[in-house]
């Protein structure tokens, strides 16, 4: 019975432990530790973490999350809660190290209508483009194609700014009256994006290390015209959408459609960790971070096992900081428990 139960159970996250291809599951290990392994857990704010996870837990359809979803209120030690419910599972992949990067959520003062000082265009997603691939970005740029069409959300004071903002996905515009206009990603034109950072380091210009968000813009800034072509080596063009259902002073939507929060959101790769799992991060570096957080987003650079994406807020302090992060650590995913004994393979039980 046992034997049987495991192998339904197995199978029905079955892709949650493949990695993608088809590749076999040797290549991955899993490991269930205790909760004493976690170091810093006990110091950690869990309340903090469970009101997160409330917020997108009610989006999970399996039957042993919606329980769980069930007892995050009724049970009301936060700590104890995770404690009796999951297993801290170490998910690895052959060979493929840790690496904790951060993102943000962009903020661009713009207006709804064009002035000299709002020039460039914040677009919807023309019909064209839904098929498939179509125009790069230089052809989007200089051809006049969406000109006259309507397709304008709002006009912002800065190209670069608006570059990067296609780079994150989502943000906010700040318009003159103080009230604010969220985008969200609305879809591209199906080319394959190309790092202008990568660019610049095979051109010369830096060596690898130097190489940041905030370098690319100044370099960009201080050279307006070469910058203008090398942001068009990159030919993925992101078109957004209004998100004019989420206030103002919550987070954007991550990739469950609810409202992310500012250090306690982890994007992951879904392959591997859940989407509405909870998280635990232990991060190295220059500032170490022992936290629980949820996998509460994805990112086309997330691939793999112990890759993560911590999200840091709205903003240019929190795009400073969140530009600052390459570090290694580890993660470790809580899932419940037996969902966590059923993905270990028969050997080890």
């Amino acid at each position: 019975m046992i034997r049987a139960f495991r192998a339904a159970l197995a199978a029905a996250h079955l892709g949650l432990i493949c990695l993608a291809g088809g590749a076999a599951l040797s290549e991955t290990s899993m490991k269930i530790l205790s909760f004493e392994d976690l170091e810093g857990w006990a110091a950690d704010d869990h309340e903090a973490a469970r009101q997160v996870f409330l917020n997108t837990c009610a989006d999970l359809d399996a039957p042993d999350w919606q329980t769980l979803c069930a007892a995050a209120t009724g049970i009301q030690d936060a700590r104890k809660f995770f404690e009796l419910l999951f297993r801290p599972v170490l998910i690895e992949e052959d060979g493929k190290e840790a690496l904790f990067t951060g993102y943000f959520e962009p903020e661009l003062d713009g207006a709804l209508s064009p002035s000299g000082r709002y020039r460039f265009p914040v677009y919807r997603m023309p019909r064209e483009a839904r098929s498939g691939q179509w125009l790069t970005r230089r052809q989007i740029e200089t051809s006049g194609a969406m000109q006259g069409r309507g397709l304008e959300i709002a006009w912002v004071d800065d190209s670069v700014e608006l570059f990067f903002l296609q780079i994150q996905g989502s943000g906010r515009i700040r318009l003159p009256n103080g009230s604010y206009v969220r985008v969200g990603y609305g879809g591209s034109n199906g080319h394959n994006y190309s790092s202008v950072g990568a660019e610049l380091v095979r051109r010369g210009v830096y060596s690898a290390h130097q190489v940041s968000a905030q370098v690319i813009k100044n370099w960009v800034k201080r050279n307006p015209s070469a910058g203008a072509e090398l942001l068009r080596h990159n030919d993925s063009f992101v078109f957004f959408r209004e998100v004019s259902r989420v206030p103002a002073h919550k987070g954007p939507l991550g990739a469950m459609n609810r409202s992310i929060t500012e250090m306690r959101t982890v994007a992951v790769d879904p392959k591997f960790t859940p989407l509405g799992a909870p998280v635990w991060v232990e991060k190295d570096g220059a500032t170490s971070l022992r936290r629980l957080m949820i996998a509460q987003d994805t990112g086309s650079a997330i691939k793999g096992a112990q890759r993560a994406d911590i999200f840091f807020g709205t903003g240019d302090a929190a795009g400073l900081e969140a530009g600052k992060l390459k570090d290694p650590g580890r993660m470790i995913v809580l899932l419940p428990i037996q969902r966590a004994y059923a993905m270990l393979p028969e050997s080890v039980l």
